[in-house]
C-alpha cells in the first residue's frame, strides 16, 4: 500500500487520503449508530418510546402546557358613515340620507372551568368591525363581541407604557405611520384617515366654514378621549383574578336568544364608535353637507395572562417519586396521567378529583388491592390479542377477571358507583429538580401551578435511601421561589413503602421501621412551623402504597379535614373584608 501511494502523483495522493479519512469517519459514525441502536433494543420497547416521546416534548419546551402568555387585544373598527342623498321619482335633490356606521365589536375575556391551559388563545386578538352605512338612512352592523375563554386561575394584567412587550396604542400608531411627511401631505393623510367626502367634493368640502368647524369639534372629541384613556391607564390598569367562574341572573326582559353583557365575561378592549353620516351635520347655514367621518379604530391594549391552576390539594416531589401513580389511586382511574418507570413521566399539571362517602370511604378506595401500573394495563390489553384464530377469545376465567380488573381500576369506561358527600381536587405537579427556583428547565412553571393550592403535600420515595433529603430539597426550592409557600405543607407521604416489606424478612420490616423513625424525627425537627395564631404545627407523615391502594383512606380523610379547614378560614377572612 505505501509502495502505491509513493507511486502517486502528490495530488493523486491527497485525493485518496481525503477518500480514507472520509470512509473511516463514516465507519465510525456507523458503530455509533449501532450502539444506540443495541442500547435502545437493551430495555423494553414500549418504555425507550415513551422515553422518546418524554424528551421530545421537554426539547419543545412544554407546548403542551402554557401557563404564561401575552397577548395584543384590539377591539372592532367602527364602520364609516355614509355621505349620500336621497333620490325618488319626482324629488332630484332630496335630503341627505346617509346611514351612520356600526359600532366595531369589543372584547372581552371568560374564564372557563373545562379548560386547564392557555395554549387556545391566541396571541393578536381582534374584535369584529363594525358595518358601514348606506344610503336611505341604512345605519352599519354593529360588530358581533368576541370572547377569550381562559382557565379558571388566570391572572391578567395589563402591561404599561415604557414596557418593550407593549404594543402602540391606536394614536402613537399612526403618529409612526405618519413620520417623516411633510406638514400638508400629512395634514391631507389624517383628513383621509377620519372623513368621508361625497363625491368631487372633497377639495371644495375643506374650504368650507361648516366642515371646518366640524373638524375642529372632531379633534376636540379624540383629544377628550385620549386624555380619559390615559388617566385610567394610570389611575385604574386592569387587574383580574379569575378565579371564579361568572355568574348571571336569568332576566326575563331580555329577548330571546339575546344574551346578557355579563354572561360574556369581562371587558377588556372596547370596539370603537360608528362613523356619523352626512345628515348628522346638517344645520340652518349647510343644508346640504357633503361629508360624513370614518369610524373610530378600536381600542389596543397589551395583556399578560399568568395561569395558577386552582386546586385544593397540590402534590410536591422530585422526579418518579409515584405522585401519578397515587393521583390513579386515589381518584379510581379516573385521572389519566401517564405512569412510567422513569423520570419526568409527567410534564403537564392534571387535575383529579376525589370524592368520599360519609363514611370516610373514597372512590378509590373500593380498588383496594389493585395493581396500578402503566405496564400491567398494556399486559390486559395484549393478553386479549395474544392469538389469532378460532381460539383468540377463549380465555380462562381467571385470566377474564384480571384483565377486566385491571381495565376497570384505570378508568376504562368502568365508573365507581358511590354516594358522594364531599369532593375536592388534587394536583399532580411535575417533578421539582434542584435549583427549580432558577427557572431552571420549566421551574417557573412547575411551582406557579402549585402556588394557589390550599394546602400542599410532599410525596417521597420511601425506598431512597434518605427520603429526608428529598423534603429538604423540596423544602428550599419552594422557599426560593416564594417565601413563605412551605408553610402551605400539611403531610408527608412515604411512597413506595411495600417496597422495603416486600419480604418477610424480620431484619428488612425492623430496618423500615428504624427509617420511618428518623423520617419522622426529621419533620418534627425541620418542618414544624408556626401558624398565624402562634400555635406550632407539625407535618403528619403516612407511609403509603400507591401502586397496591394502601393505607390511602388515611390520607384522605387527612386531606379533607386539610380542605376543609383551609376553606372554613378562606370563608371567615371574605366575611371580615366585607
Amino acid at each position: 500500500m505505501l509502495n502505491s501511494f509513493l507511486d502517486l502523483t502528490p495530488s493523486a495522493a491527497a485525493f485518496w487520503r481525503r477518500r480514507v479519512y472520509q470512509f473511516s469517519t463514516c465507519a465510525a459514525a456507523y458503530n455509533s449508530q449501532a450502539l444506540r441502536d443495541n442500547e435502545a433494543h437493551s430495555e423494553d420497547y414500549e418504555t425507550y418510546q415513551r422515553r422518546r416521546k418524554t424528551e421530545w416534548k421537554r426539547r419543545q419546551g412544554g407546548q403542551s402546557f402554557l401557563d404564561h402568555l401575552i397577548i395584543n387585544v384590539r377591539g372592532g373598527k367602527g364602520g364609516n358613515g355614509c355621505a349620500a342623498f336621497h333620490r325618488e321619482k319626482f324629488l332630484p335633490f332630496g335630503p341627505p340620507s346617509g346611514g351612520n356606521g356600526g359600532r366595531g365589536g369589543d372584547v372581552y375575556i371568560l374564564p372557563t372551568p373545562e379548560l386547564t391551559t392557555l395554549t387556545s388563545v391566541a396571541k393578536r386578538v381582534r374584535g369584529e368591525n363594525g358595518g358601514n352605512g348606506q344610503g336611505t338612512w341604512q345605519n352599519g352592523k354593529n360588530g358581533a363581541p368576541l370572547v377569550i375563554r381562559v382557565p379558571l386561575g388566570t391572572i391578567v394584567r395589563e402591561i404599561p407604557r415604557g414596557d418593550p412587550r407593549r404594543t402602540k396604542d391606536e394614536w402613537e400608531a399612526e403618529a409612526e405611520a405618519l413620520e417623516g411627511l411633510e406638514p400638508a401631505e400629512k395634514q391631507a393623510k389624517m383628513r383621509d384617515n377620519r372623513w368621508v367626502h361625497y363625491p368631487r367634493y372633497s377639495e371644495s368640502n375643506v374650504e368650507r366654514d361648516a366642515f371646518k368647524e366640524a373638524e375642529q369639534l372632531l379633534f376636540k372629541q379624540e383629544r377628550d378621549r385620549r386624555y380619559a384613556r390615559r388617566k385610567r391607564e394610570i389611575e385604574h390598569p386592569i387587574y383580574m383574578d379569575l378565579d371564579k367562574e361568572v355568574e348571571v341572573e336569568e332576566d326575563p326582559n331580555l329577548p330571546l336568544g339575546l344574551p346578557r353583557k355579563d354572561a360574556l365575561g369581562h371587558l377588556v378592549a372596547s370596539g370603537g364608535q360608528g362613523g356619523l353620516g352626512n345628515p348628522h351635520f346638517l344645520s340652518q347655514d349647510n343644508r346640504s353637507p357633503k361629508f360624513a367621518t370614518r369610524g373610530h379604530e378600536g381600542e389596543r391594549i397589551t395583556l399578560s395572562l399568568e395561569l395558577k391552576l386552582l386546586a385544593d390539594i397540590g402534590l410536591v416531589g422530585i422526579p418518579n417519586a409515584g405522585k401519578s401513580t397515587l393521583l390513579r389511586a386515589l381518584t379510581g382511574g379516573r385521572a389519566q396521567t401517564e405512569v412510567a418507570g422513569y423520570a419526568f413521566t409527567t410534564l403537564n399539571p392534571v387535575i383529579g378529583v376525589v370524592r368520599v362517602a360519609a363514611d370516610g370511604s373514597f372512590e378509590g378506595g373500593l380498588s383496594e388491592g389493585m395493581v396500578h401500573e402503566e405496564t400491567l394495563i398494556e399486559e390486559a390489553q395484549k393478553q386479549t390479542k395474544m392469538e389469532e384464530g378460532a381460539f383468540a377469545d377463549a380465555l380462562t376465567r381467571n385470566q377474564q377477571a384480571h384483565s377486566d380488573a385491571v381495565t376497570r381500576g384505570f378508568g376504562a369506561g368502568h365508573r365507581f358507583d358511590i354516594i358522594e358527600h364531599f369532593r375536592f381536587t388534587i394536583a399532580d405537579n411535575p417533578g421539582l429538580i434542584s435549583k427549580a427556583s432558577e427557572n431552571v428547565g420549566l421551574g417557573h412553571s412547575f411551582l406557579r401551578s402549585m402556588e394557589r393550592s390550599l394546602a400542599l403535600v410532599y410525596v417521597v420515595d420511601f425506598s431512597s435511601p434518605a427520603p429526608w433529603d428529598e423534603i429538604a430539597i423540596l423544602r428550599d426550592e419552594l422557599e426560593q421561589y416564594l417565601p413563605g409557600m412551605s408553610n402551605k405543607a400539611r403531610m408527608v407521604i412515604a411512597n413506595k413503602a411495600d417496597l422495603l416489606a416486600a419480604d418477610s424478612d424480620t431484619a428488612s420490616i425492623e430496618d423500615a421501621k428504624v427509617k420511618l423513625k428518623r423520617l419522622e424525627e426529621y419533620v418534627e425537627k425541620k418542618l414544624t412551623v408556626e401558624d398565624e395564631y402562634g400555635n406550632q404545627r407539625s407535618l403528619d407523615i403516612v407511609p403509603i402504597s400507591a401502586k397496591y391502594s394502601q393505607n390511602l383512606k388515611k390520607v384522605v380523610g387527612l386531606m379533607q379535614e386539610y380542605v376543609v379547614e383551609a376553606r372554613e378560614e378562606s370563608k371567615r377572612e371574605r366575611e371580615h373584608q366585607s
